[in-house]
């Protein structure tokens, strides 16, 4: 909101923004304030959207899960494809040509992060943070091992899963 009781919605915004912790927070500014301006303000100032009152409920449900899917798309429930690879969020199983196949949970949770981000390259380091968050304590070399037990559940599919020599690993179909 603009008008909290200590400070304005925007100091706190630009605060979150340039806190690293805090930085790529998903942020829907809900306010009164309904002049072009203010929401202009709010948007230049960081904010990922803009929602007047009085506003609807539903509405504003619909804007967190599309601002939820362009922010987190690991967080996503629809069915992500790949390859021979299907990954269904909602019943958290991963199937190959079809056939379900047995993967642990770190393997799930990182096979759906390089889903949701194909064609990337992500370090060790990042994953760690977004895959286990940063308040998990584990060691950098530890993604390499769910990487192996990835592959090694992913079969003939294994080569989806691309080590980028001295930056990291991505998810890649070339």
């Amino acid at each position: 909101d603009w008008m909290l009781p200590d400070q304005s919605g925007l100091r706190l915004l630009s605060r979150l923004r340039a806190d690293r912790n805090f930085s790529s927070l998903p942020v829907i500014m809900l306010t009164a304030k309904s002049m072009e301006e203010d929401k202009i303000a709010g948007l230049n100032q960081g904010a990922d959207d803009y929602i007047t009152k009085p506003f609807s409920p539903r509405e504003l449900a619909a804007r967190v899960k599309a601002l939820l899917r362009r922010k987190a798309p690991e967080h996503a429930q629809t069915l992500m494809r790949t390859g021979p690879v299907t990954l269904d969020p909602v019943s958290c199983t991963v199937s190959l040509n079809e056939n379900r196949i047995d993967i642990g949970h770190a393997e799930y949770k990182l096979l759906k992060f390089f889903m949701a981000h194909p064609e990337r390259v992500f370090s060790r380091s990042q994953l760690l943070d977004r895959v286990w968050g940063d308040h998990a304590v584990i060691e950098e070399r530890t993604v390499d091992v769910h990487v192996l037990r990835l592959r090694k559940a992913l079969k003939e599919a294994e080569s989806l899963i691309r080590t980028v020599r001295s930056v990291g690993y991505m998810l890649s179909e070339k």
